[in-house]
């Protein structure tokens, strides 16, 4: 059954594409702002405009989303504790992407979104429109790391909930291990998504946009009270629909989302929001580009138009609920059904004789649904000198994933002429099937002691964890296995308020991801298992809206697979890796639509204890593959004041630079350094004259000097985006 099973990954590895293929590889397995009414004024500031959501969300912590924004800086996020603790006394580092930064910047996706933030790396796997594929602190968050509302989104095979980007008002990204409040995830760290949601104040956006290859998109945000509701009920209605080609011959990036949401506040100490989702996006079946050996990348992209449309369709529904007993005792629930399933039609080259291509195909169909929910208790009190916050929580997540697929040939592509698109390729049968369910149950309780100048952290959680799966073939499924594992994770924090604004701080946390299938002798494979220290120091400027932080971190994850050394037909959970580094990050909101974001990472990530999965070697002390040692990112704005001849006026610009890294685990090549350059030019029409208020003109651009780059991660290299140029209309009232 093992073997079954590992064979059918290998395949879905191959359909996947080389993306895919290599995350098995490094996946390593598997200040509270309240109000009566909640309020959320139109901006008008700086470049961001839209409405500051951080401080209306409908719940202030598990979820509610970041609050006490200000441009780009953020007080307090309630990702790292499930309280709305400041960011200064949290024991782990935290970075918050507001809603203002994300206008700025115009992102079109995740990757765009986290690609200024320290600990991040998001260029591994070149330009990717399907799957929103990244690390933190060297470790993949893709399927365990990404999580909207407080809630994580469950991602399996190629069935990878997408995130639209413009339906957010934030992210945050709390690095290391999270487990000890949120279960089973990443060593590196999680991001949460934090979705738009209904202000007791009416507004209205419209942006009109188009770019290079093509490309034409709408969005629109409108939402404000109900009428009639007495205060008592608001809406939100968030969406987008997009068309566009790519530099991938044949491929579009197509999408339409749609997002309504409702509030219903009956009094200041209960609120309910209704959170909604639906999105369709046309994406091509691979975005690869045949590699010659010596890792060297052609320009023969691997596709075909002829068969080529991978569509996905996402919906989800789900709620936050809220309701105070007293001003110290809160309850909480954040409830969420997510549904996702698409047709995945791909093509690939095998080789090269001559000037042709000899081509095969492969055809995917998945389905995955899931739900979760978690329950919060927050309590707050005091015992002499001693202030506590106390959470308990308990947490369900329960899906289901099915898949279907097949392989087939394809006809043989001309060089020459590079006849993409004009022969038949027919659609392969479908031989292989695969079930899988799984149910996580957590239990975790918190502590936060604080004593004059420090503050305590004491995190404590047991996770039970069932995973069903049967594979064969079409209505002919083989005896489904079933593995269960449980784990106690946690964390301890010590943060010291040495003088105001400044907080050194150390923490030591675990994490633990269960890995499925068995060893030579039939035995369920353990959890992988991980352990970090960290420390660091938070410093907020008093007075200002200017923060900083430094943070030095060690990371261990052991018990992950590799190949048994007496039998290299099976694995066993002996491998291990290591992760250290420091990151340096300050985030400045100087004036009304001026700010600075700068981020350096130094990281160094290697085998501890692993096999090649080329040479049959152990590369014990090699380096992981593909993620740059040492990285720099900065963007600022700058809004001309009023006073100024071109008050109006909004210019920015970024640097993102990546050191170099190794193209492979064997560490035979190394990959470059890169350096690429984007800007933003914007023009807000009210400072030529008031009735033109709320008028914006943007223009944003990416890879402005059009860097021809690539990047090889686990002996395959991809090609990253050239430039790319989007002009936006905007409207805001």
């Amino acid at each position: 059954m093992s073997i079954t099973l590992r064979l059918t990954a290998v395949a879905s590895l191959v359909a996947a594409g080389p993306a895919l293929a290599q995350q098995a590889n490094v996946q390593l397995d598997q200040i509270s702002v309240e109000a009566t009414r909640p309020a959320g004024p139109a901006s008008g500031t700086g470049g961001g405009g839209g409405v500051i959501g951080g401080d209306s969300a409908a719940t202030s912590g598990g979820g509610g989303g970041p609050s006490g924004v200000v441009g780009y800086t953020a007080k307090a996020s309630p990702t790292a504790t499930k309280t709305n603790t400041p960011l200064i006394e949290t024991p782990q580092s935290v970075t918050v992407v507001t809603r203002e930064q994300l206008n700025d910047r115009n992102v079109q996706d995740l990757n765009q979104a986290l690609a200024y933030a320290p600990g991040t790396s998001t260029d591994v796997f070149g330009f990717d429109p399907r799957f929103d594929a990244f690390y933190i602190r060297g470790f993949s968050a893709t399927y365990d790391g990404v999580f909207r509302d407080g809630l994580r989104q469950a991602a399996v095979g190629l069935a990878v909930p997408r995130i639209e980007p413009y339906g957010t008002e934030a992210l945050t990204i709390l690095r290391g291990p999270a487990s000890g409040l949120y279960g089973l995830g990443s060593p590196g760290g999680i991001v949460d998504v934090t979705t738009k949601r209904p202000v007791f104040t009416p507004f209205g956006e419209v942006w009109l946009q188009g770019g290079n290859y093509d490309r034409y998109q709408g969005n629109f945000d409108v939402g404000g009270p109900v009428e009639g509701s007495d205060g008592t009920m608001a809406y939100r209605l968030t969406g987008i629909v997009r068309q566009s080609d790519t530099f991938l011959p044949g491929a579009t990036d197509d999408r339409v989302n749609i997002a309504p949401s409702f509030t219903w506040k009956p009094s200041a100490d209960t609120s309910f929001t209704l959170l909604t989702e639906f999105q369709r996006s046309k994406l091509p079946g691979t975005s690869a580009f045949y590699n010659f050996p010596g890792f060297v990348v052609s320009r023969l992209y691997q596709g075909d138009g002829a068969f080529n449309a991978f569509t996905q369709q996402q919906y989800r529904v789900g709620y936050a609920f809220e309701h105070r007993f007293t001003p110290d005792l809160i309850f909480r629930q954040n409830l969420r059904y997510y549904g996702v399933n698409g047709d995945f039609p791909y093509v690939q080259i095998d080789g090269i004789t001559g000037l042709r291509a000899q081509r095969s195909s492969g055809l995917f169909i998945e389905d995955l649904s899931s739900i979760a929910v978690d329950n919060q208790l927050e309590g707050r009190f005091v015992t002499g000198p001693v202030a506590h916050t106390l959470l308990g929580g308990l947490d369900y997540q329960h899906y289901d994933w099915k898949r279907l697929g097949g392989f087939g040939t394809a006809p043989g592509l001309d060089i020459a002429t590079l006849n993409y698109g004009r022969q038949f390729i027919p659609k392969p049968a479908l031989s292989l099937a695969v079930d899988q369910s799984q149910d996580q149950l957590g239990l975790y309780l918190q502590e936060q002691a604080k004593f004059d100048r420090f503050m305590l952290t004491l995190t404590g959680r047991q996770d039970w964890v069932s995973q069903h799966s049967a594979s064969g073939t079409p209505g002919a499924l083989g005896t489904p296995t079933t593995q269960n594992d449980s784990a106690f994770t946690g964390r301890v924090g010590l943060n010291y308020t040495l003088a105001p604004g400044m907080v050194p701080y150390a923490s030591y946390a675990t994490t633990f991801t269960p890995q499925v299938g068995a060893d030579v002798n039939g035995r369920a494979f353990k959890p992988a298992t991980g352990e970090q220290i960290e420390a660091g120091v938070k410093y907020a400027i008093p007075g200002t809206n200017i923060t900083a932080a430094f943070a030095g971190f060690d990371i261990r994850q052991t018990s992950i697979l590799r190949q048994d050394p007496n039998n290299i037909a099976n694995q066993v959970a002996t491998g291990s890796v290591r992760s250290t580094g420091f990151e340096a990050e300050l985030i400045a909101n100087l004036a009304p639509g001026t700010n600075l974001t700068l981020a350096y990472t130094h990281l160094d990530f290697r085998f501890t204890r692993q096999t090649s999965l080329v040479t049959r070697l152990p590369i014990d002390g090699n380096a992981l593959s593909g993620i740059p040692g040492d990285s720099f990112k900065a963007f600022a704005t700058y809004l001309f004041p009023p006073s100024s001849p071109l008050a109006g006026l909004t210019i920015g610009g970024g640097v993102r630079y990546a050191g170099p890294s190794f193209a492979d685990d064997e560490n035979t090549v190394r990959n470059p350094t890169v350096t690429l350059f984007d800007a933003l030019i914007a023009y807000d029409f009210a400072a030529l004259d008031p009735k033109y208020k709320g008028f914006r003109a943007q223009v944003n651009a990416f890879n402005i000097f059009d860097r021809d780059y690539t990047n090889c991660q686990a002996g395959f290299c991809y090609r990253g985006a050239p430039a790319t140029v989007i002009g936006s209309l905007i409207y805001r009232w």
